[in-house]
């Protein structure tokens, strides 16, 4: 039994991944692992182009290795090739139905494609097995928030933060969810506990800035902003802030108008 670190895309999170597999005796354990590791490396260090080049080689030589498969297909979704992706997620899961981070993985990439009950059934599958899988009840809340159901995606961000404690952007995403539903007081009271524990925690400063402005405390809202345009530019995208990090509606739209009157 060999335990191979996993590249994992969901949540910036590297897991553990244990895979049993045999070792023809043309080729040595230790070049094996040394080319799973040379691809993961590159992998993590964000070379996908590379990466991907690496991971072929190693699965034209290992075309049933479930956790090289898996990898792989997290290498194509960031380069933009979902399809591609949940093809390998697949895979990986025939080989290896009991190992659940291909079903989340799989997952993102059916979110990628739109595909919002596909990546339900796979989160949920997740949390069926373990309850407590933060990864997986973060990306079941954002399912449910990118189909407008921001009280259950609210409920299980806040299980998300309460089963990792230190998982700031599930905090942050409850807050702007409580943003979305009315609850001002709360949404406002956590976004200042993240900033007071991550002074640079742009995604809560970005929030707290729009929920300024909401209140009509712009002086706040400015001082607020001024540090997300030093740390991440991204917050005045609004196609960025709601495609890609899927901010709900209202904090959007008080943070659009805000920078509007900018």
């Amino acid at each position: 039994m060999i335990t191979f670190k996993k590249f994992k895309i969901c949540v910036l999170v590297i897991f553990a991944f244990v895979n049993i597999f045999y070792i023809s005796p043309s080729f040595s354990l230790s070049a094996r692992e040394d080319l799973f590791k040379n691809a993961l490396d590159l992998s993590s260090a964000g070379k996908f182009n590379l990466a991907l080049t690496e991971w072929n080689h190693y699965l034209d030589l290992y075309p049933d290795d479930a956790a090289g498969l898996s990898n792989r297909g997290n290498v194509r979704l960031v380069i933009g090739d979902a399809e591609g992706s949940i093809n390998d997620q697949n895979k990986s899961i025939n080989l290896n139905p009991s190992e659940i981070d291909p079903y989340i993985n799989r997952g993102i990439a059916e979110e990628a494609l739109g595909l919002w009950s596909e990546a339900k059934k796979d989160y949920m599958f997740v949390i069926s097995k373990n309850s407590e899988n933060s990864s997986a009840l973060y990306n079941l809340a954002n399912v449910e928030g990118s189909t407008s159901n921001w009280e259950k995606a609210r409920d299980l961000f806040s299980k998300a933060a309460l089963y990792n404690p230190g998982f700031a952007m599930a905090r942050s995403s409850m807050a702007l969810a409580d943003f979305q539903l009315g609850n001002i007081d709360e949404s406002e009271n956590e976004l200042k506990k993240l900033i007071r524990r991550y002074p640079t925690f742009v995604d809560a400063r970005a929030a707290l800035t729009a929920l300024n402005w909401s209140k009509g405390e712009f002086g706040k809202a400015e001082s607020n902003w001024i540090a997300v345009t030093e740390l991440d530019p991204r917050y005045s995208d609004k196609e960025w802030l709601i495609k890609v990090r899927r901010w709900p509606p209202k904090p959007t739209k008080n943070l659009m108008n805000f920078i509007d009157l900018k």
